[in-house]
């Protein structure tokens, strides 16, 4: 069994996490697993953020969801099939 494992990374966070978290939710069926990542201290919140997504779905519905978040500024995208 393959998995596809999608690392987004979104610079700045506090800008760009409302139209990503808009696009997940439109493609939130292929999505299996989801684990958001971000420094947090007593006094400050991090400007960047890495999302992991464990995904299932065909190549084009991962091609998909690549384009419309590739199309946010700040938005890198990087997939792997393990």
């Amino acid at each position: 069994m393959e998995y596809t494992i999608m690392a987004v990374a979104i610079e700045p966070r506090n800008v760009s996490a409302p139209k990503v978290q808009e696009i997940l939710t439109k493609h939130g069926c292929i999505i299996k697993v989801r684990l958001g990542l971000h420094d947090v201290s007593e006094d400050s919140c991090s400007k960047r953020g890495l999302i992991l997504l464990q995904l299932c779905a065909n190549a084009d519905e991962i091609e998909g969801l690549r384009k419309d978040l590739e199309s946010i500024e700040g938005v890198k995208v990087n997939t792997m099939i393990v």
